[in-house]
């Protein structure tokens, strides 16, 4: 029997909704309140739009969409879908993945909701697999134990260009923003699964960007020795800044095939401007 399966996933994996289109896919818009007002990224602001209010330093925080929304969504799709698969962002990172969940035990096993830990390029890599296997003719449950199978291997390293949004989210002291100025600190933090951690510290932008590449190089030799590997660049803000990064990362690895793509703004207003990153995926076989 072949089944027809829907994709899902929120607008964190960077998949616009133009792209979405022509993927087949549906995407939901993550919301945000910006002094209180409500957006939704890619449908009421723009990357430029969302940038120039950063500047002005006014009150953004995050949000998730309502199990209204996801409902409606679902409901629709069953329509003309046999099953969903729903990509959100890791579990470890919003309440995305739980509230969608629990709405999925309502649905007698026609919605598989995916909590593959990953988030930005990674995010976008599982919904892109999930596309493949579903057009190789994989049912949803099949397609559920793969990306699950494979959750955790993967790698993101990224580094901000000011203290400032990581103070306001309480991973950084506010005395710990201040010498780190002073210094010219520049953090590097990683997702190796659920959460966005540290993982070492610069002393200004070329030494944060060296660090990156030399993980990622320790990565690929003894991470994922021999695997089939994506890897993506992500940035936020600064285009001229990513197109540098670029530049060094495919000198790099010239061997990689190198996707680069803006930041979900959901993820911006929690590192601002001039953050650059680099991640990549092991790819699963069966998609290919």
């Amino acid at each position: 029997m072949k089944y027809k399966v829907a994709i899902i996933t929120d607008s964190n994996s960077g998949v616009s909704n133009d792209e979405a289109h022509s993927l087949g896919i549906n995407v939901v818009p993550m919301p945000f309140y910006v002094n209180e007002k409500l957006y939704h990224e890619n449908i009421t602001i723009n990357q430029d739009e969302f940038f120039k209010m950063l500047e002005q330093d006014l009150e953004i925080s995050t949000s998730q969409p309502t199990p209204g929304d996801i409902l409606e969504l679902w409901n629709s799709l069953l329509k003309e879908y046999d099953e969903i698969i729903h990509i959100p962002m890791s579990s470890g990172l919003s309440g995305s993945y739980m509230t969608a969940a629990a709405l999925a035990d309502d649905f007698n096993g026609k919605v598989f909701v995916i909590n593959n830990k990953r988030i930005s390029v990674t995010q976008r890599q599982s919904v892109l697999e999930a596309i493949s296997l579903r057009n190789k003719g994989f049912s949803g449950k099949e397609i559920a134990e793969l990306l699950n199978q494979y959750a955790l291997n993967a790698s993101i390293y990224i580094t901000v260009d000011t203290l400032k949004y990581l103070k306001k989210g309480g991973r950084v002291t506010t005395s710990g923003a201040a010498l780190g100025t002073v210094l010219n600190i520049k953090p590097v933090l990683q997702i190796q699964g659920d959460k966005l951690d540290a993982f070492k510290k610069a002393r200004g932008r070329k030494q944060a960007m060296k660090i990156m590449i030399n993980a990622l190089e320790n990565d690929l030799k003894n991470r994922f020795n021999g695997k089939k590997i994506s890897l993506y660049l992500a940035y936020s803000g600064n285009r001229s800044l990513a197109e540098d990064w670029e530049q060094m990362v495919k000198a790099t690895f010239p061997e990689y095939e190198i996707f680069s793509t803006p930041l979900p703004l959901s993820i911006s207003c929690h590192i601002g401007a001039g953050a650059i990153g680099i991640g990549c995926v092991e790819n699963i076989p069966e998609a290919q």
